[in-house]
């Protein structure tokens, strides 16, 4: 099997992950990798259930499950990449991962299984230009669907002219980080309002 990069921080830190053969995934970098998982935990993002989406090799979830999040969910319809994030996950020592094969916006248009979420924190990572990105952003951002606790912190990677919205839904843009022609977007899901009517 093909390398796909190695877990960088945690009780994993070292190990390195399979890839599948033949397969057009984008691993993170290690620099994005470092750059995603600190901001996370700058905000306590990890004290939570944390969500992979378009997850291919799993190296996203399998980093926050190193990191000391709770649970990780991992959506990738490939069923060779499903298999991959299997054998990740016990490469990696991990127990607290579940993956779930499915077409992204088909799972999250579902009600949510009792055993995902709501999540703390979400990783969005589909192929450069794929419109995925922005429907599967809306879904999140939609607070009747549920997937989010209030406060979580969502990241997309996408390619750099192709920066979503400022708001979606109770989704609101934080910041853009830039790596050569790889950017992370992230959001942070708006509190519910309070009596008052204030955020």
């Amino acid at each position: 099997m093909p390398e796909a990069g190695r877990v960088i921080g945690g009780s994993a830190r070292g190990i390195r992950l399979e890839g599948p053969r033949g397969s057009a995934t984008r691993p993170l970098t290690d620099r994005v990798k470092e750059s995603l998982f600190g901001a996370l935990e700058a905000v306590g993002a990890l004290d939570g259930p944390f969500l992979d989406l378009f997850a291919g090799t799993g190296a996203a979830g399998v980093e926050a499950l190193s990191r000391g999040a709770p649970a990780a969910t991992f959506v990738e319809h490939d069923g060779p990449s499903c298999q991959v994030i299997g054998a990740n996950l016990r490469r990696a020592h991990l127990e607290l991962g579940r993956v779930a094969r499915a077409d992204v916006v088909g799972y999250l248009r579902n009600i949510r299984p009792a055993a995902d979420g709501p999540f703390a924190a979400a990783l969005i990572d589909p192929p450069y230009g794929d419109p995925m990105m922005t429907t599967a952003l809306e879904l999140l951002g939609d607070p009747a669907r549920d997937w989010l606790i209030a406060g979580a912190t969502v990241a997309v990677k996408h390619f750099w002219r192709d920066e979503p919205a400022d708001l979606v839904g109770v989704l609101a843009k934080q910041r853009v980080k830039r790596f050569g022609e790889t950017a992370l977007t992230f959001y942070t899901r708006k509190q519910r309002a309070d009596h008052s009517g204030t955020l």
